[in-house]
């Protein structure tokens, strides 16, 4: 079975198609696209699957782990958009995002142990981070739309806003199941649904921020700057909600989320 060591070997050879389907989609070359893609996530999934069986556990526990699923959505959330909505840029996008995550877990490797504490072992913990992952992948490539919508508006700025609405009221369905799936998890795990825990307070703030994304684009749709911005500020919250939670001082020692700190 694969161990973290033999990450790179796994993670080369998924990039590499992942690069080809991206360069077969600008060329309009569907099906090639979509086989290079699909090669590059069952390597990189083989690899999840292999360190699942090593450590005797899903690999969910630790930041490096995650990134290890958020680097697989991102090719998938990728072939998806562009299959359904046929945006050539996404593939490159995804691509290059998830050799980011790679990246960092190739120069800066975490300890992947199999102990698991008691609260991970929970059966709707593995499902509560998993949709997690995807709906974040999923609201990235949103928010890079509208980032590209603030620095350069086009003419096309209705058919962008389509790909974009279409991304977020998929990722924010995703993001809900994934609360539910964690409230199930706190129940078993600590005794209560919720109990407004630093992470649960920023969870409930960032579902928040993207359903008055969705309020902004019904109300006022004509108001791309104001919908653009809410985006931004709502995937900002979004990235505190998963990692910068474990670096503010009043969840230190209060949050049963920090566990991946230790």
């Amino acid at each position: 079975m694969p161990t973290w060591s033999h990450f790179i070997y796994f993670a080369l050879p998924s990039v590499l198609l992942w690069m080809a389907g991206a360069y077969c989609a600008w060329r309009d070359r569907r099906t090639l696209s979509t086989l290079f893609t699909i090669g590059g996530l069952l390597v990189f999934f083989s690899f999840i699957a292999g360190m699942w069986i090593s450590l005797e556990r899903p690999p969910l526990r630790t930041m490096g782990e995650t990134r290890l699923w958020y680097s697989a959505f991102l090719p998938l959330a990728g072939i998806i958009v562009y299959l359904r909505w046929h945006y050539k840029w996404i593939l490159s996008f995804s691509t290059l995002l998830a050799l980011v995550f790679i990246c960092i877990n190739i120069f800066k490797p975490e300890i992947h142990s199999k102990t698991l504490m008691p609260a991970l072992q929970s059966p709707w913990f593995a499902p509560h981070v998993i949709i997690y992952m995807f709906c974040y992948a999923i609201l990235g490539a949103a928010t890079l739309v509208a980032v590209a919508q603030l620095v350069k508006p086009s003419g096309q700025s209705r058919e962008r806003f389509l790909l974009i609405d279409n991304l977020v009221n998929t990722g924010l369905a995703f993001m809900t199941i994934g609360m539910l799936f964690g409230a199930l998890w706190a129940k078993e795990a600590w005794g209560h649904y919720w109990s407004w825990d630093p992470k649960e307070t920023w969870a409930a703030a960032t579902w928040l921020l993207f359903l008055s994304y969705i309020h902004i684009r019904h109300a006022q749709p004509a108001k791309h700057a104001l919908a653009s911005w809410v985006l931004i500020i709502s995937f900002c919250c979004l990235q505190m909600c998963w990692w910068g939670i474990n670096y503010l001082p009043t969840a230190q020692g209060n949050s049963v989320h920090t566990y991946n700190m230790n």
